[in-house]
């Protein structure tokens, strides 16, 4: 079973600025809204830690692409119950704005369970992040 998170938001600032922000992980606590920490070696295929919401997860870095996208995939426990890839992707729209598109795929054996928690708290939580990154781009 599989579902899906897609957000995304126009900021008007260049993708530079953009991921000037979002790639400066140790001011995540003072603006991020659901990542409270982010921290570890940005090398692919390698472990980072990450506190979401005060739960601490151990992910493996998929993609670190300056000024472009950043993604991860976390397991509960083990593959195939609750999957997640977290994704994080930046499109120049060559105007001088970004449009940040954020969100993640989520596969596993629980999603049936939990389909209604991801899709209206989750989703929530997703947007208030990017509002939240806007503003801090922006000003």
């Amino acid at each position: 079973m599989a579902h899906e998170i897609n957000t995304e938001i126009l900021i008007n600032a260049s993708p530079e600025k953009v991921w000037a922000v979002l790639s400066n992980f140790k001011e995540y606590p003072n603006w991020n809204p659901m990542i409270n920490a982010l921290s570890g070696d940005m090398i692919i295929g390698k472990k980072i830690k990450i506190v979401v919401q005060g739960m601490k997860i151990k992910p493996v870095l998929l993609v670190f692409e300056k000024n472009k996208e950043l993604r991860w995939v976390g397991h509960l426990l083990v593959n195939g119950i609750f999957d997640g890839e977290h994704f994080f992707v930046l499109v120049d729209n060559s105007n001088g704005t970004t449009t940040f598109k954020h969100g993640e795929k989520f596969n596993g054996i629980l999603i049936p369970l939990l389909k209604n928690v991801l899709e209206n708290k989750l989703k929530k939580s997703y947007y208030k992040l990017n509002e939240r990154l806007k503003e801090q781009v922006e000003k």
